[in-house]
């Protein structure tokens, strides 16, 4: 069996600058959290967006904690943030099209810091609309989308990205109607796969632990395709 280090190659390198607890964003400074930036080497950076901000969402949901831990065991340094208005994030909420500007904002940071990483993006909610509605405007190498916010904002105005994508709804969710999201999913020319899980609300509750499995199982096999490269 390879050790961890053999793994990541030749780690050697000099320690990183700490990382910010905020990045500029369009309507003024916005409040980060980040994990697995201590790792010696990654195989990329996941960005996880949180719920409504109208509706108590913040960056440390537990659906949105649990896909930032779950995308830091399949090798991801993940960093998830406050949109506009939320927690020490400045501005006010923009009905998703300023929340889009602000993830832009966010992925362009973390591009320009970490120019050879990979960045995959990840939301539950409103946040898996926002970062639907973002995945097509940058340079993106995936989306994993929680249930989506289908019923609150024209889904189907938006590109599709052209990058895989994983869809994950419950079928008993009882905010987001998953006889929209089929139908939505079923007009769409180039579709996500989808795993629609049985008994699920639209909460996780008592289920965070399937919903883990089923990113790493799905997700896994892409992962190993990625290299280990160094944070610098």
């Amino acid at each position: 069996m390879r050790s961890k280090s053999s793994d990541h190659g030749d780690l050697s390198m000099s320690p990183q600058a700490p990382l910010p607890t905020t990045v500029a964003g369009p309507a003024g400074r916005l409040e980060i959290s980040v994990e697995g930036f201590e790792q010696p080497a990654v195989r990329g950076i996941a960005i996880v967006c949180h719920p409504h901000p109208l509706h108590g969402g913040t960056m440390t949901n537990k659906v949105v904690h649990f896909l930032s831990r779950s995308l830091n065991e399949l090798g991801f340094a993940s960093l998830r943030f406050n949109f506009r208005g939320v927690g020490k994030s400045e501005g006010e909420f923009a009905e998703a099209i300023g929340e889009t500007e602000d993830l832009l904002a966010v992925i362009d940071w973390v591009q320009q810091r970490f120019p050879s990483m990979p960045v995959w993006l990840a939301g539950f909610s409103f946040g898996a609309y926002v970062a639907l509605s973002a995945a097509s405007q940058r340079n993106v190498e995936r989306l994993i989308t929680v249930a989506p916010a289908v019923h609150l904002y024209d889904v189907s105005s938006l590109t599709p990205p052209s990058c895989p994508w994983l869809l994950i709804q419950g079928d008993s969710d009882e905010i987001v109607p998953i006889d929209q999201v089929r139908a939505w999913v079923q007009r769409l020319e180039k579709r996500p796969r989808t795993v629609y899980l049985k008994g699920v609300g639209h909460f996780f509750h008592g289920k965070l632990t399937l919903l883990r499995d089923v990113v790493v199982g799905a997700l896994e096999p892409a992962a190993k395709q990625l290299p280990y490269r160094r944070l610098d």
